[in-house]
């Protein structure tokens, strides 16, 4: 088991729009005996785990006026598989039980993400491509897909560095939103 902390920020044509805040928990369930890690610097331990489960809650803050804030409990479970020549396959399946206002609804993800680790002398980076889509219920139908393709950089045994670009489809509400994106995250590992 672990905890994970999560604060983010989104920023659309320089300015902020929502910050999402908030502690989860993990739970690893015991890998199958006689397979090899998967890592050989293995920051992020889920991805030595067959089988992860997810709790947590969180907290978005928008900093459009026009936006609204929203509370969403988070249950996400991921199953790894690795491949030959070290190719991790992972498949997260996650439901936001989300509250917008005061208005109920969920919102059903399903992840896809195949990557591999390379090094070249002790420089580290895990490149990989993600397709991911949103069941909303709010639309009762696939309201957002997503394909991202990046990679990860461990730089010491504590922090990891990760850029990705994201090509997203909004088909949710009234009329489709398309939005391409570059990405960065920073990650702690205590």
């Amino acid at each position: 088991m672990r905890f994970y902390f999560l604060m983010t920020t989104v920023k659309e044509d320089k300015d902020s729009t929502e910050a999402e805040i908030g502690p989860n928990f993990d739970f690893f369930f015991p890998p199958l005996k006689g397979i090899k890690k998967w890592s050989l610097f293995p920051l992020d331990e889920s991805k030595n785990q067959f089988l992860t489960l997810r709790v947590g809650y969180r907290y978005i803050y928008p900093f459009k006026e026009e936006s609204s804030s929203e509370h969403r409990g988070v249950v996400e479970l991921t199953a790894r598989h690795p491949l030959v020549r070290g190719v991790l396959v992972s498949d997260r399946n996650r439901i936001d039980i989300r509250s917008i206002e005061g208005a109920k609804s969920c919102r059903y993800r399903n992840r896809l993400t195949i990557e591999k680790e390379f090094s070249i002398g002790r420089f580290m980076f895990i490149p990989y491509v993600r397709g991911e889509m949103y069941y909303d219920s709010r639309y009762d139908k696939v309201s957002r897909t997503a394909l991202i393709g990046g990679s990860a950089f461990p730089i010491t045994r504590h922090f990891e560095f990760e850029s990705y670009f994201e090509h997203q489809n909004d088909s949710g509400g009234s009329s489709n939103r398309t939005v391409s994106a570059l990405g960065v995250v920073a990650n702690l590992y205590f």
